[in-house]
């Protein structure tokens, strides 16, 4: 079954949506992305959508973190994405990916002046490990400080040291690295928060040890 993505300000087929290669967000990773599941209910013959608001609202505190200028309210964001959902008519878990990104075809390393964009798509995506039970190493890539890149914004950039976590992981025979912060405290996966019990209790990285404020995360310390 085709996908559909949102795309200049329209809804496209998939396979229509390209970025040209100067674009200023492919060479520099200036964009920030969400990762929203769509859990398929097969009773229902419907997908729901994982706390989607907060999605976007991190996404729109991300954005100016890197000065995008997000041209659509919260309201609106939640709207495109139920009818990007709905048009894909997948009856399967999905994944949406929506980026805001730094849209101008022109080199140059900087956050201002450069024109802005946003775009969205939906992918059959199931569970992000193909493991009930994964084997994790402590990566020797460190989680980065505040004054380096802001953890808690979802930016494109950022991701390429969590990819070299997560390679290394692989190659070293585990399936998901653990990361520390500079000073050797637990951090994050590669991909997702951390919890751990212990004497009975569920504990996790504070927001001081340079993780993503998670949405998972926090749907979990209020249950």
């Amino acid at each position: 079954m085709p996908s559909y993505a949102y795309f200049h300000k329209q809804f496209v087929p998939l396979s229509e949506a390209k970025i040209g290669v100067m674009t200023n967000a492919f060479h520099y990773g200036t964009a920030i992305f969400e990762g929203i599941r769509g859990n398929w209910n097969s009773e229902q013959k419907q997908i729901y959508l994982f706390r989607l608001r907060e999605h976007y609202q991190r996404m729109h505190q991300g954005c100016q973190v890197l000065k995008i200028d997000l041209p659509y309210t919260i309201d609106e964001l939640c709207q495109i994405t139920v009818k990007l959902v709905e048009m894909c008519r997948f009856e399967e878990d999905v994944y949406v990916r929506p980026l805001a990104y730094k849209s101008a075809e022109r080199l140059g390393v900087r956050l201002h002046d450069v024109e802005d964009d946003f775009l969205a798509f939906v992918i059959p995506w199931g569970p992000y490990l193909d493991v009930d039970k994964a084997r994790c190493g402590i990566s020797s890539w460190r989680r980065p400080d505040y004054n380096v890149i802001p953890p808690q914004a979802k930016i494109t950039g950022l991701y390429a040291n969590n990819a070299l976590a997560k390679s290394e992981a692989i190659e070293n025979g585990f399936d998901e690295a653990i990361m520390l912060t500079p000073d050797g405290h637990i951090s994050e996966g590669s991909g997702e928060n951390i919890f751990l019990v212990t004497d009975g209790k569920l504990v996790t990285p504070a927001s001081y040890n340079n993780i993503l404020m998670g949405i998972t995360r926090d749907t979990v310390i209020k249950l």
